[in-house]
């Protein structure tokens, strides 16, 4: 009954839910993705020259304390009322959980291994790429999760500046109908949307790390 209640949509939101979802995917998935690029050559440099990472971290935390409102407003003046308004704050905001997952991943390499890898001649940008990503990968993985579902969560506030927050237009659109099924939608929505990401990048965990499999089983 409860189901059937929420899901007995208005016919203009039934046509538009695909495209709820789709923007929800591109915008939140496509900011982890860009913060991963962005994470990767910032903790390989922290993980180099310890020394930087204090203050890179202070203010990759301080930039996920602005409130997401205060960046939406600050950039409206510059990139409108576009995708790219809450594109680039949720980018930043992943830094602050991505660039730790690369500095703990690449500090989880045992030194053996990289005097092993010095040793067969491996320069520096083949040493990274080859053996300390790879080794790194669950940390950085569980980190790309976190960031993914913060994303996810995130990306609904958007909806205040325009219909640029995914399934958060149906957050504001049952307030202003005074519709609670409009809201109940979006909430389920988004926590089922939430958990299928989290298991897709479980899954492609476990294809990038097949040696871990090994060594639970092993162990």
């Amino acid at each position: 009954m409860i189901a059937a209640s929420v899901f007995d949509l208005p016919s203009y939101v039934q046509s538009s839910f695909l495209g709820l979802i789709v923007t929800q995917l591109e915008v939140s998935l496509g900011a982890t993705l860009a913060g991963l690029v962005i994470s990767l050559p910032i903790g390989q440099l922290c993980s180099r020259l310890p020394k930087f990472y204090p203050p890179v971290l202070g203010l990759v935390t301080v930039i996920y304390s602005i409130p997401s409102i205060a960046l939406f407003v600050l950039l409206i003046d510059i990139t409108g009322e576009t995708e790219t308004t809450v594109f680039i704050p949720l980018t930043l905001y992943t830094l602050a959980i991505l660039v730790p997952g690369v500095v703990d991943g690449i500090r989880s390499v045992p030194p053996n291994v990289l005097d092993a890898a010095n040793g067969m001649g491996y320069g520096r940008v083949r040493r990274y790429l080859t053996v300390e990503l790879p080794i790194a990968l669950p940390t950085l993985m569980a980190a790309v999760r976190v960031a993914a579902v913060s994303s996810l969560s995130l990306m609904s506030i958007g909806a205040t500046i325009g219909n640029y927050g995914g399934f958060g237009d149906l957050f504001i659109l049952g307030l202003r109908v005074f519709d609670s099924k409009l809201i109940w939608l979006g909430l389920i929505s988004l926590l089922v949307l939430s958990v299928l990401c989290d298991l897709l990048l479980r899954w492609v965990q476990r294809l990038l790390t097949p040696w871990a499999r090994t060594l639970r089983s092993v162990g």
